[in-house]
């Protein structure tokens, strides 16, 4: 068996786990913690060993089988979502996903087990992160079973804190010399043709998607010779596919992969590395009921351990897509920060605790467990913190919990299967129908064409059922929307794609759905699509780009169980009036309206909120400007308040009712509306902001006044306009005497041709003051 750095450290490892029940190994890549750890501790018992890529879990299994001498399937084996090779006599055991999750919720104790090994625990998996806090649970009630944390990259401080100090073990690799380089901007065909030209060995290019893999590998293959294969490795790809990528080969490759390759599994012979820097990162907004799949640029431990790829067996050369000067995060983020925790909050409860007081690893927000809570509340699965039957069923199913609804609401139907599959691959779909009830039902009617993975889900799912039923196609789209009640959106206008989802957020209805004529849908896909930069710099937090809906089925108004009613009062500004409607809302969404009597305290409310949003206006405005020309101090807010109860419009409004008796009697003497006229008529007062008061009277009505006439407490004057016969101003004064003697005889001769039915005299002191037309002998 080849030597490994870690071999000489083994001996101590197993001491310390059979001393302290607890370990933490930081072992560099290429230690051989993964291969050599677990099997010297199933000396002492069973060991399953948490891996988080199913393509590592195989490829581990076997390396071991090899090493050891040891039988595949018998001695060492894997159980994964779908796919098992064990028997009950397997010494070591690779589990992936849930699996070990699920088997504490019916043996809490783990009692199967005598040492739980995580392995890769830097990337933070929620499942590895859960399966930790499930493990330390059994390893406080069993004084037998122990616990192994490895890692080539994490801070070990936290997780030997979490386990009661337990020793950590620092092991180094064995990483042959790196020459690394930086090419921003260069293709990943070019430079994987460069490196397999400076390189004896393989070539290992890291890209973020199996859509990126499938154009690289087409542009690498236009100028390759034919000695050269050039192989994906993703994880949608079958379990041979992937296998076939980690096998050695007598020919060269370059093997295209996403950040699979990074940790556990070993691609044979490669000596050089193409680095595009990228992944993408899940991630979910529960405020608004939105996923996202963000382009990011990988953190710095990443792309440690995707350059000691090109290290391992002998020196090796790194070419990054990027600049030099780009500084990268130090860390990944932890799953539990990210995504949806739904499927944790499900497992936490099917195990016996509850979310919100588990004792967690990592502890996430308070917000983000309710959000998950409230999901499985209303998936049906969950009801007073505890399963229902539905969730019973639900936590057996290694699906998503809103698939497991799905399916749960169908009787487990072959096309909700199939649908299942679909959602839990996302594939890209076949061409939809130009118009469609439900984008998966088409896609499901081509499903000879779907991908081979989506195929072999539906396979796996089925096997899981008592039976296939059929239904009919409402009853396969009211089990889409059992499975997506939050998601249901509401056509903005007919003909529209602009949609208002359930969560109050809006979203874009993309081109490659046919779901185009329903008023509601289950947007059973929505993808923020702003996206962040990749080559620019960390995600943004704004969300500036309307999220697309790219697969979406159609609802009927009638299956949406009114989640509230409320009566709303509305003002109407052109009318100046309240009305009332009883409104039927399927959460943000609004199912109905119908006119109710209009409540009069509220419709008060409302219309004294729009008098003092407009201001006062006429009368009411005057009244404002007196009461200040007074020097009263008053709550106007609360004047209006008073005058708006009873009142239907805001015409009805009128402040100086409300006003106490004593007040208004100052006003009639210290700011009156209106003051008498030498002819005997009286005219309004004019009051503005600036605590001036004015009025506008025809000249002839003040003949024979000399003084101005004063008002108020200060005696201010009243600043005259004074009109001539058509009403238009011919002076302004404050100064009556002054107008009388000296601009008097101008206007006179100005105006007494053109209004020769008036009055003129040469002598306003002593000529009547008159109010009408008629005409006196003038001297």
């Amino acid at each position: 068996m080849l030597q490994l750095p870690i071999d000489p450290f083994i001996p101590g490892i197993v001491d310390e786990v059979r001393r302290s029940r607890a370990a933490v190994i930081v072992a560099a890549p290429g230690a051989g913690k993964t291969t050599r750890v677990p099997p010297a501790l199933a000396d002492d018992g069973r060991v399953v060993l948490l891996q988080p890529r199913r393509a590592a879990a195989r490829a581990i299994a076997g390396r071991i089988a090899v090493e050891r001498g040891w039988t595949l399937g018998r001695d060492v084996g894997w159980q994964m979502r779908f796919d098992r090779n064990f028997t009950a006599s397997t010494r070591l055991l690779v589990v992936t996903e849930g699996i070990l999750t699920a088997r504490a919720q019916t043996d809490p104790l783990l009692s199967d087990f005598q040492t739980i090994v995580l392995d890769e625990f830097h990337e933070r998996s929620i499942h590895a992160d859960l399966a930790i806090a499930l493990a330390r649970q059994a390893w406080r009630a069993r004084d037998d079973l122990r616990i192994v944390v490895m890692s080539a990259t994490i801070d070990p401080g936290p997780v030997a804190g979490f386990l009661d100090g337990c020793p950590v073990t620092h092991v180094p690799g064995r990483l042959h010399p790196l020459t690394i380089s930086y090419a921003p901007g260069e293709t990943v065909a070019v430079a994987a043709r460069e490196m397999l030209a400076v390189t004896p060995g393989n070539v290992l290019c890291f890209l973020p998607g199996a859509a990126e893999i499938n154009r690289a590998i087409t542009d690498i293959s236009r100028e390759l010779t034919s000695d050269v294969d050039v192989v994906p490795l993703h994880g949608s790809l079958s379990a041979d596919d992937q296998d076939r990528a980690l096998q050695p080969s007598s020919r060269r490759r370059i093997v295209v992969a996403t950040n699979i390759a990074e940790t556990s599994v070993t691609v044979p012979g490669v000596t050089a590395v193409v680095d595009t820097g990228l992944q993408k990162v899940a991630r979910y907004d529960a405020d608004r009921g939105i996923d996202s799949l963000d382009l990011e640029r990988i953190t710095a431990d990443s792309a440690d351990q995707r350059a000691g790829r090109a290290g391992r067996e002998a020196p090796g050369d790194v070419r990054r897509l990027w600049d030099a000067r780009d500084r990268l995060r130090p860390h990944r983020e932890p799953d539990i920060r990210r995504i949806d925790l739904s499927t944790a909050a499900l497992d936490v409860i099917a195990w016996g605790g509850s979310p919100l007081g588990f004792d967690w690893f990592e502890r996430p927000t308070d917000d983000a467990v309710r959000a998950a809570m409230t999901l499985l509340v209303r998936l049906g699965l969950v009801a007073d913190g505890r399963l229902t039957e539905a969730g019973d069923k639900a936590r057996t199913l290694p699906l998503h919990p809103r698939l497991a609804a799905m399916l749960i609401a169908s009787g487990g139907a072959r096309d909700v299967v199939r649908a299942c599959a679909l959602l839990s691959e996302r594939p890209l779909l076949p061409p939809r129908a130009a118009t469609t009830t439900s984008d998966l039902l088409s896609a499901i009617d081509q499903w000879p064409t779907v991908a081979p993975q989506v195929a072999r889900a539906a396979d796996d799912i089925a096997r899981l059922l008592p039976r296939a039923a059929t239904i009919d196609e409402a009853a396969f789209r009211r089990s889409l929307l059992a499975g997506y009640p939050d998601r249901v959106g509401q056509r903005r206008a007919a003909g529209s794609d602009s949609f208002l989802l359930a969560s109050g957020t809006g979203a874009t209805l993309a081109r490659e759905s046919g779901v185009r004529d329903a008023e509601f849908i289950v947007a059973l896909d929505v993808q923020d699509r702003a996206h962040a930069s990749a080559r620019a710099q960390p995600p943004r937090g704004d969300r500036a780009v309307t999220p697309a809906i790219r697969i979406a089925s159609s609802v009927e108004r009638d299956w949406l169980e009114p989640t509230s009613r409320e009566v709303v009062h509305r003002f109407d500004s052109a009318e100046g009036r309240v009305s009332a409607v009883e409104v039927t809302r399927y959460d943000a969404l609004v199912l109905r309206e119908r006119p109710v009597p209009v409540d009069g305290e509220v419709a008060a409310q409302l219309l004294a909120d729009a008098w003092l949003e407009r201001g006062p206006r006429g009368d009411d405005e005057q009244l404002v400007r007196r009461l200040a020309f007074a020097g009263h101090e008053v709550d106007v807010a609360s004047l209006v308040r008073a005058a708006a109860a009873g009142a239907r419009t805001l015409d009805d409004i009128h402040v100086l009712r409300s006003l106490p008796l004593a007040i208004v009697r100052d006003l009639e003497r210290d700011a009156p509306e209106r003051i008498a006229v030498p002819s005997g008529r009286s005219v309004a007062l004019q009051y503005d902001e600036r605590l001036h008061v004015s009025a506008s009277v025809k000249l002839q009505e003040l003949f024979g006044l000399a003084e101005t006439p004063r008002v108020g407490k200060r005696r201010t004057p009243v600043q005259l306009m004074l009109l001539a016969p058509n009403g238009r101003p011919v002076q302004v004064t404050q100064d009556l005497r002054s107008f009388w003697e000296r601009t008097y005889p101008e206007v006179r001769k100005e105006l007494r041709g053109r209004y020769p039915k008036h009055p003129w005299p040469e002598d306003p002191w002593t000529a009547t003051p008159t109010a009408s037309a008629k005409r006196r002998d003038q001297k």
